[in-house]
């Protein structure tokens, strides 16, 4: 099993991180990384079941969503080479927001799992991406 792995640190309460990422259809904060958020269907972005296709290339579904732990985990449906559907099986990203105590400030996790023949190819492909929104995360406070 392949997994990825990305963290920061933001100069904001972890309650402000949270009040701004954890919208599924509103990256917003991250536009010059994710220029097209695609909303699909009529299912909320802080409901289960969610859809959006990103970039037009991402396709993705919220699978769960927990304001009290400030945390939700989304699948990859399809998308570009390596993570396109007939490459890649159960892709779980999961992202999680953790308050710093000694400073009211944020750390923010990106992590995910997935099964590939090819699982280097996956995380080289993912990891940038996933390191760029989250310093487009920490600029945007």
């Amino acid at each position: 099993m392949g997994q990825c792995y990305n963290s920061v640190t933001v100069n904001a309460s972890s309650d402000k991180v949270w009040e701004t990422i954890r919208n599924f259809h509103d990256l917003s904060w991250a536009s010059n990384v994710i220029t097209k958020v695609d909303k699909i269907g009529i299912v909320e972005g802080v409901i289960p079941g969610a859809k959006r296709i990103l970039n037009e290339a991402f396709h993705e579904t919220l699978l769960t969503f927990d304001d009290d732990k400030k945390l939700f985990s989304y699948s990859i449906d399809d998308g570009p080479a390596p993570v396109a559907r007939d490459t890649v099986k159960s892709y779980i990203g999961t992202v999680r927001v953790l308050p710093v105590t000694n400073d009211n400030t944020a750390f923010v996790e990106w992590r995910s799992t997935y099964e590939s023949p090819d699982d280097h190819a996956v995380s080289d492909f993912c990891n940038p991406i996933y390191h760029a929104l989250l310093s487009a995360l920490k600029e945007y406070f």
